[in-house]
């Protein structure tokens, strides 16, 4: 069975717990004690309904203010497909906990309020998706109840995002009326929205094509643990483990390390405890070579011709996630995948707009959330690939040296 994780993202009281409470709800994936809890803790609710968004407003500010701050992570499954769902925050000082949450989905569902329509929180939520490159998106227009199911008012909202949609070159959009407080379009077919003939919410989910994200003509292994028993049986065993980011590994290929540029071939390949002919993306591996080379955590191995850019300077478009102002000339940590080196920003080229996607030329400094191209240089060259092109081995980290925070998201260029 495949697993499909999914991140909602939207405006404050979007309904974006709400709708993961009622999926959760309505397809049977919540216990009887988590139920009776819930029945415990909704308060307000003078028509005995739950109170559905507290099953992922866990934080005791949340619930005390009605929003969500972190990222809530749920896992479910159905017969057809499990699920990790990640429910990311509304508010503007909180959209850092946001591209946490997205760097790894496979598709988004961003809520728009039937009666506020497209906002700046919207579209902010579609930059980064459309930054961390998120192969499927679902716009999931709630509250639908409260305009009294009108279609002509679900027309406009979608002709409004398909224009964010369109500049933003975003990938496979689909449109969803729903009324995620009354149910309508989240597992079952809403009888008072006739008018819609397309897939449940969940319909979609199970249904979704996630096999055609994974990149299976480039191969990358980072190297996240060298593996050197020494015992008297496996004396001379020396195993190189790691998740294959993408591609397909096969035993006597040849093999490039990078960022040494030395070469040589696979001479075994291990997975879940035996060895195997061949292995492929994402799957957990242990590689050994015909060579005793010199490798280490973070080193890249690459069969096949097309090879990822090595370089020490680099562009990069960057979320900036912490108080202190980014500057050019400050030092941070960069980590790709396993490899951590040190880096410098050089420049801030300029900051984007995303009300307008406007471009501001150099200006000086970045804030908390601020989006930003920069140039950053390396003390060591680093492998990597445009993540435009191969998200897997494009997207890094920059981390504080002295605090070890992480400070921001790179999609390196």
């Amino acid at each position: 069975m495949d697993l499909l994780r999914f991140i909602t993202a939207g405006s404050v009281d979007d309904g974006k717990s709400t709708l993961i409470g009622r999926l959760l709800y309505d397809s049977k994936n919540i216990l009887t004690d988590q139920l009776e809890a819930l029945e415990k803790q909704t308060r307000n609710k003078d028509n005995g309904e739950i109170d559905l968004a507290l099953l992922t407003d866990g934080l005791r500010a949340e619930r005390e203010q009605g929003i969500t701050i972190d990222v809530a992570y749920k896992y479910f499954s159905t017969p057809k497909r499990k699920f990790i769902i990640a429910d990311a925050p509304g508010h503007i000082q909180y959209t850092r906990n946001m591209v946490t949450g997205a760097s790894n989905a496979n598709l988004i569902i961003i809520l728009v309020d039937a009666r506020n329509g497209v906002v700046e929180q919207t579209r902010r939520h579609s930059i980064i998706a459309s930054l961390l490159n998120i192969p499927h998106v679902v716009v999931a227009i709630n509250k639908m109840d409260l305009v009294d199911y009108s279609q002509d008012r679900y027309n406009d909202i979608v002709i409004d995002y398909a224009e964010v949609a369109r500049n933003l070159n975003l990938k496979d959009v689909t449109f969803l009326p729903i009324s995620a407080l009354k149910g309508d379009n989240i597992v079952d077919k809403s009888f008072s929205l006739p008018w819609y003939e397309g897939p449940t919410l969940l319909e979609l989910l199970e249904t979704v094509k996630v096999e055609q994200d994974i990149d299976l003509t480039r191969s990358r292994l980072a190297v996240q643990y060298v593996i050197r028993p020494q015992t008297e049986d496996l004396h001379d065993y020396r195993g190189y483990a790691g998740k294959i980011a993408s591609g397909i590994y096969r035993k006597g290929d040849p093999i490039t390390i990078l960022p040494s540029g030395l070469t040589s071939r696979i001479k075994t390949i291990e997975t879940g405890g035996k060895e195997v002919e061949e292995a492929f993306a994402p799957q957990s591996v242990i590689i050994q070579l015909e060579d005793d080379i010199d490798i280490s955590r973070g080193d890249l191995l690459v069969t096949g011709d097309s090879h990822p850019i090595v370089e020490q300077e680099f562009d990069v478009l960057l979320c900036w996630m912490d108080s202190k102002k980014l500057k050019p000339g400050n030092k941070y940590f960069l980590q790709l995948g396993s490899r951590t080196v040190r880096g410098l920003v050089k420049t801030i080229d300029y900051k984007l707009d995303v009300n307008t996607l406007k471009k501001e030329p150099e200006p000086g400094e970045a804030g908390l959330n601020d989006i930003v191209k920069a140039t950053i240089r390396t003390a060591t060259p680093l492998p990597f690939d445009r993540y435009s092109e191969l998200p897997a081995n494009g997207g890094a980290i920059l981390i504080d040296e002295t605090s070890f925070v992480t400070v921001g998201a790179c999609m390196l260029q």
